[in-house]
C-alpha cells in the first residue's frame, strides 16, 4: 500500500498505461513501510484473493489448470482464478515481495512466513453457509488456520517478535459476492429466513464480527475490499439473458458496500482498528462504462472460451483471447490481472501514512 505522499503522483499518472505497480515510486513506499515495520500481508476471503488454498481442499472450486495462470510466473496455473496476479500480489510486489503464497502450499518457506500468507478460499463468503455449499473454507476456518500460522511464526522468530509482526501486518479481507450468487439467490435456506434487505443486514453483522475477530487475534490495520458490480459479470448477464448489466444485482452490491463502509467507520471509532475501504465496485464499473480510458477493448465478455459462461472447471483447457490486457474479465466471473492492477492502483491513492503508523 502507498501513502499520502504518492497522491500527487497518482493523480498525474491515473490515466496512463499501467505496465506494473512497480512503475510507481516503490522506493518511497518501501522506505515508509520499513519505517513503520510493515513487513507482512495476511489475507482472508474468496477467489478474488485465493492464491491456491483450494488446490488442497476436496472441492470443485479450483483453478489449478490451464488456461489459468497463463500470465503468471512461468505461465504456471497456481490456483488463482485469474490469468496472473491477484490484488494482494500487486500489493506485495509494490513492497518488494514475491506473490502472496497460499498457506496450504507445501512449498511455503520460512522466509514466506515472515512476509505473510493467504488463508482465502475460493467460493467462501461472510456467511458460513456459503462456504459449506461449495465445501470450501469458511471465514471461521480461515481464522483457525491463521492461528496455525501464528504458531509456526512463533516457533520461527519467538513469541515477542511474532506478536510484533502480527500487530504490524496489513490484514486484508475480500469476499461477499458468493453470499449472493452462490447462496441467497440460488439456495432457498436463506431466502426462507431473510428478505434481501435483511440478508444484507445479516452479512453486515457477520462482516463486523469477522473484523472484530481479526482484531482480537492481533490485527491493527485492516483493508476491506468491497463487493464488485455483480450484475456486470458476463455469467450473470448470460444467465439473465441480458447484454447489459443487471441493475438489481448491482444495487444489492452497492447497498452491502454501504454497510461495509459504515462498519469500518465503527471499527475505527470504537476499537481503534485502522481501516481502509477498497472500492472495487466503482473501479470495475468505471472500466466497464469507459473501457478505453483504461486501455481495455472488451468489457462485456471474458477472455476464456466464449466469454459468456465459462469459469472454473468449464474454463479448463479452453481457448483464450489473444491479449488479456485488453479485457476487463478473464473468465465469466473473475477479472484479469490487468483489472486487479487498476483496482490496486486506485486503492493506493486512498491510503494515508496514518494507516501505517
Amino acid at each position: 500500500m502507498l501513502l499520502v505522499a504518492f497522491v500527487t503522483l497518482l493523480v498525474a499518472v491515473a490515466l496512463q498505461p499501467l505496465p506494473s505497480v512497480l512503475s510507481l515510486d516503490v522506493h518511497l513506499l518501501r522506505q515508509l513501510a520499513a519505517k513503520h515495520n510493515v513487513t507482512s500481508i495476511l489475507v482472508f476471503g474468496d477467489s478474488s484473493v485465493d492464491p491456491g488454498n483450494n488446490n488442497f481442499i476436496k472441492t470443485e472450486m479450483k483453478g489449478n489448470f490451464p488456461p489459468y495462470g497463463e500470465n503468471f510466473i512461468n505461465h504456471k496455473p497456481t490456483g488463482r482464478l485469474c490469468d496472473g496476479l491477484l490484488a494482494p500480489d500487486y500489493i506485495a510486489e509494490a513492497m518488494g515481495y514475491p506473490p502472496i503464497p497460499a498457506f496450504l502450499d507445501p512449498s511455503l518457506t520460512q522466509a514466506d512466513l515472515t512476509r505473510g500468507a493467504s488463508f482465502a478460499s475460493a467460493g467462501s463468503g461472510y456467511d458460513d453457509l456459503t462456504a459449506n455449499i461449495s465445501n470450501v473454507w469458511s471465514f471461521t476456518t480461515q481464522a483457525n488456520y491463521f492461528l496455525h500460522y501464528k504458531i509456526h511464526l512463533t516457533k520461527l522468530v519467538g513469541p515477542l517478535e511474532s506478536a510484533k509482526m502480527i500487530n504490524n501486518a496489513i490484514f486484508l479481507m475480500s469476499m461477499g459476492s458468493n453470499d449472493f450468487l452462490q447462496n441467497y439467490l440460488v439456495d432457498f435456506t436463506r431466502q426462507k429466513q431473510f428478505t434481501v434487505e435483511q440478508y444484507i443486514e445479516f452479512l453486515s453483522h457477520r462482516m463486523l464480527y469477522d473484523a472484530k475477530m481479526l482484531h482480537r487475534l492481533g490485527a491493527k490495520r485492516l483493508v476491506v475490499v468491497g463487493v464488485p458490480p455483480m450484475g456486470c459479470m458476463p455469467l450473470i448477464k448470460y444467465l439473465r439473458g441480458q447484454k447489459t448489466c443487471v441493475d438489481q444485482l448491482n444495487q444489492i452490491a452497492f447497498s452491502f458496500n454501504a454497510k461495509i463502509i459504515k462498519n469500518l467507520e465503527l471499527l475505527q471509532s470504537k476499537i481503534g482498528l485502522k481501516t481502509i475501504y477498497v472500492d472495487a465496485y466503482s473501479t470495475i464499473q468505471e472500466a466497464i462504462k469507459n473501457p478505453r480510458k483504461f486501455g481495455f477493448v472488451e468489457a462485456s465478455l471474458g477472455c476464456c472460451g466464449t466469454g459468456t459462461y465459462e469459469y472454473g472447471e468449464t474454463c479448463k483447457d479452453m481457448q483464450v483471447c489473444k491479449d488479456p490486457t485488453k479485457y476487463v474479465f478473464w473468465d465469466a466471473v473473475h477479472p484479469t490481472q490487468r483489472m486487479y492492477q487498476i483496482i490496486v492502483k486506485k486503492a493506493i491513492a486512498s491510503i494515508s501514512e496514518e494507516f501505517l503508523v
